[in-house]
């Protein structure tokens, strides 16, 4: 850690912790709830549930992004962060924004719009707490001695995610019209913007740890921008199959979105490619192991599971299907939760001097998480192949098909639990490593990347 001001993405890490385990709670109320176990039902509907557990999952990657973009601008832009206060004053917002949505989901005030479920008022507040942090980050790059592509790439996908949620705070009278622009909030955020987020700290990332030329690692984040924008904008149409919009959607969401496993393609051959290259051993293996398994399995989630269901001749079976819930599991597991828990690991050696590195528990966190998450995975591909052609194949009866396939949601929930030891054993790794503390910051001129002069404080 080179400057004083890093410290703070210690607490939107910490935030994302608690946000994480929250959502892993609603996500086991709604697994019970689908073998039949739905005690909690009067205080916590399916409906409820879903929304919360969709919703922690946005709020907790924005703000491992956040803390991110806390953590490297300041380095990449050779200066102390422009306002520590402002940074504070946004996480603690962001936290009482999300507060306020999770309680307004359980008494019913939202907007039932999925994934932009929190309500109106809050919407405005989420607006003004994005554009203090993008001031704050902007005026540290503004003011800084120095600039990279890194850096740049990271702050335009944080500014894109920021313009592209307004389109859906616009009001329609028409459900086409809403939804049709409700995907340029969703999609365009995980399926375009978010993606540059992900390939600028995966670019950081890789540059710490291999020890590559960063004008070659650069390169490669060209191309994957390049690829992200070809495919991403256009591929949009996918959405637009049976929403009332025009017929030539179906042309344009089909070849485009076949395209879209290009950009994640990309990230998992830049990302092993920068490996065989690696001109040093960091000691950081972990982080590692995170950062070059994120480009694979984002290839896996996003961008081959993503295809597999989003050409018009399969979708019209798959829409709306646990198909859709089998690629948005491993592909926002794969290509952001991977992305966060990869800068958590290798940031907080340096913000706390704990040689942590390399040790059992961070090891079993990454398998575990990973085996759990494919196990949760497959059990929801089973489910939703067999709903395909229960439900709209055979004709039967919805929530008798939900019946049928009840029995998949047991092999889910015990993946679940291996992944939940794995999420466990990664939160023991963080709070074990301590607060952070000035005294391992590096003098502004040393090149030394992982130094500790706080002598083994495990």
């Amino acid at each position: 850690m080179k400057y004083k001001s890093q410290k703070v993405a210690y607490w939107f890490f910490a935030t994302c912790m608690l946000l994480l385990s929250l959502q892993i709670v609603y996500g086991f109320i709604m697994g019970f709830a689908r073998i039949g176990y739905d005690g909690l039902h009067e205080w916590i509907p399916f409906n409820a549930a879903r929304a919360t557990h969709t919703n922690l999952l946005v709020v907790w990657l924005l703000a491992g992004f956040m803390g991110a973009a806390h953590y490297i601008i300041p380095e990449e832009s050779g200066r102390e962060l422009y306002s520590v206060k402002l940074a504070w004053i946004q996480l603690i917002s962001l936290i009482v924004v999300g507060v306020t949505a999770i309680i307004g989901f359980h008494l019913n005030w939202w907007e039932g719009r999925k994934f932009l479920e929190i309500p109106r008022p809050l919407d405005y507040l989420v607006v003004a707490n994005v554009l203090l942090f993008l001031f704050n980050i902007g005026m540290t790059i503004l003011k800084g001695k120095k600039y990279s592509t890194t850096q740049l790439v990271l702050y335009i996908g944080l500014l894109s995610a920021a313009l592209l949620y307004l389109p859906g705070m616009i009001y329609f009278r028409s459900q086409t019209m809403d939804s049709y622009f409700r995907w340029w909030v969703v999609h365009l955020w995980v399926e375009g913007v978010w993606e540059l987020i992900m390939g600028s700290i995966l670019s950081y990332l890789l540059i710490k740890l291999t020890g590559v030329d960063r004008e070659v690692i650069e390169k490669w984040l060209y191309v994957i921008i390049g690829l992200t924008f070809l495919s991403g904008i256009l591929g949009t149409g996918h959405h637009y199959y049976y929403i009332g919009a025009p017929k030539y959607w179906l042309a344009v969401g089909g070849f485009f979105s076949a395209l879209e496993p290009l950009a994640f393609l990309g990230m998992a051959l830049f990302a092993v490619a920068m490996y065989r290259k690696s001109g040093r051993q960091h000691p950081n293996k972990i982080a590692l192991y995170w950062t070059i398994g994120c480009a694979i399995m984002s290839f896996v989630g996003a961008g081959f599971l993503g295809a597999a269901h989003t050409l018009p001749q399969v979708n019209m079976w798959t829409h709306g299907t646990l198909v859709t819930a089998m690629h948005g599991h491993m592909a926002f597991w794969g290509a952001y939760a991977m992305i966060v828990l990869a800068i958590i690991t290798y940031s907080m050696p340096m913000m706390t001097g704990r040689k942590l590195w390399n040790n059992m528990p961070g090891l079993l966190a990454f398998w575990l998480t990973n085996i759990g998450m494919v196990g949760m995975v497959g059990a929801f591909a089973v489910a939703g192949i067999a709903q395909v052609y229960l439900e709209r194949k055979m004709g039967m009866d919805f929530l008798a098909v939900q019946r049928e396939i009840s029995v998949h949601f047991i092999a889910l929930l015990c993946s679940a639990t291996l992944f939940t030891t794995g999420v466990i054993l990664f939160i023991y790794n963080f709070v074990k490593s301590g607060q952070p503390t000035d005294e391992v910051i590096v003098p502004e001129n040393s090149e030394e990347e992982f130094y500790t002069p706080v002598a083994e404080r495990n």
